[in-house]
């Protein structure tokens, strides 16, 4: 699999491209796998990305009906953050804040993460309230949060109509620096190019129709290319 650097873009600029390959294999499904996942979108890609990556798991199936990046992940809001209040989800997506942040340089491919930063904004008091508590709370677990006055908002987003006329007037904000936008198209690219750089295969225009089972348990899937049997069915 060629590497994508600076330099590898020169020099295939420099021979006519003969060293690009397609960004992942287009093979036929084997038999059985050890690991069936079902469903080429975010999910699904980073899941078999990440078994192979992490716990060397590489006999793995991604079956999508469809195209990479056809559903979900390519419809979605594209921001990244973790302006969040519980505890909880604060940790959870703080965490994958930090992964993101090194997500392009893990893939070798540019996911287009751009920390541009994540304002919400305040159009009551209780609302300004509610913001300083959860900047506060984020604070707290070492998230980057600030709260932002009228004045700095408007020093911040110039277009935006800070007057006490406007239909909705802005009382302050919350501000998250390090949130920003990410290329969601480009995240399932990413994630299987890196896939399959480790073993996995990528097997789209294959829809799941049913399970195969024995007993209780299931021993792999049904699909318009034929049966393929697996130890585990990830959905």
């Amino acid at each position: 699999m060629a590497e994508y650097s600076a330099f590898s873009l020169l020099k295939n600029a420099l021979n006519g491209n003969q060293d690009w390959k397609p960004a992942w294999r287009k093979p036929d499904p084997k038999a059985s796998y050890d690991v069936i996942v079902i469903g080429g979108g975010g999910h699904g890609l980073s899941t078999a990305y990440y078994l192979a990556k992490e716990h060397g798991i590489t006999n793995v199936a991604v079956l999508e009906k469809g195209w990479l990046g056809s559903g979900n992940v390519g419809r979605n809001t594209t921001a990244v953050r973790s302006n969040y209040l519980l505890p909880q989800n604060t940790r959870f997506y703080e965490h994958s804040m930090k992964l993101w942040e090194n997500l392009s340089h893990d893939l070798n491919y540019n996911v287009m993460f751009s920390q541009r930063g994540c304002l919400n904004l305040a159009h009551t008091p209780a609302q300004l309230d509610d913001y300083a508590r959860r900047g506060n709370a984020m604070r707290h677990l070492g998230v980057d949060a600030e709260l932002m006055s009228v004045n700095e908002i408007n020093r911040l987003v110039p277009a935006l109509d800070v007057s006490g006329s406007a239909r909705f007037p802005i009382l302050g904000g919350l501000m998250q620096p390090r949130a920003g936008t990410a290329r969601h198209d480009a995240v399932a690219w990413g994630y299987a190019r890196g896939a399959d750089r480790r073993g996995v295969d990528i097997i789209e225009n294959c829809e799941v129709t049913g399970f195969l089972r024995d007993g209780d348990r299931i021993t792999g899937v049904t699909t318009t290319r034929g049966d393929i049997r697996a130890k585990k069915v990830a959905l």
